[in-house]
């Protein structure tokens, strides 16, 4: 059976750690077998090893070990999984040509402001707000035609979840033998 990936991506700020929870939680609700990876935590030292590929790595090690315990649908959040060079590094890593939906989150600056204002503060609230202003303009001109966007302002993410769960089209699975 070929995998399935849901990639959320999306500005810092505008819900994806959320969404990709909230999504979890209504799949377990309806008993759809997956995974929820963060991206984020894949590569996340001192200095960066961006440039060689960990965070890839470690996917694929991950994605390994879940297949061979049959997980076949993976939800992966991380800023910069929608754009079309990523998801074909995200999707080699899986190793098996997964059915790829993309989801770019968007907000405006101001809702991302507050939404960062509640996890950081002083200086490291300016980096944030800085490069998440840089990413949603980035990612607004990056991204493919077969992504989808859905907007996240004044919407909670339990509401943003059931409309990324309908784009996956995922249903729950029938029970495991033996």
């Amino acid at each position: 059976m070929i995998s399935e990936a849901l990639f959320l991506g999306g500005r810092s700020g505008v819900g994806k750690t959320r969404v990709g929870l909230a999504v979890h939680a209504l799949l377990s609700t309806a008993r759809v077998r997956h995974a929820l990876i963060e991206g984020d935590n894949l590569d996340q030292a001192y200095p960066s090893p961006a440039e060689q590929g960990l965070a890839e790595r470690n996917l694929a090690a991950m994605w390994t070990n879940y297949r061979s315990l049959g997980y076949r649908r993976l939800v992966y959040t991380n800023t910069a999984s929608v754009f079309p060079r990523v998801i074909e590094e995200l999707t080699a890593a899986m190793g098996d040509r997964p059915s790829v939906t993309a989801v770019l989150l968007t907000c405006d600056d101001q809702t991302a402001r507050a939404r960062l204002a509640q996890r950081e503060n002083g200086v490291e609230l300016a980096r944030h707000l800085e490069r998440s202003i840089l990413m949603a303009r980035a990612l607004s001109t990056a991204v493919s035609g077969r992504t989808h966007v859905v907007d996240t302002i004044g919407r909670s993410p339990e509401e943003i979840a059931a409309q990324v769960i309908g784009l996956t089209g995922w249903r729950p699975d029938p029970p495991m033998l033996g």
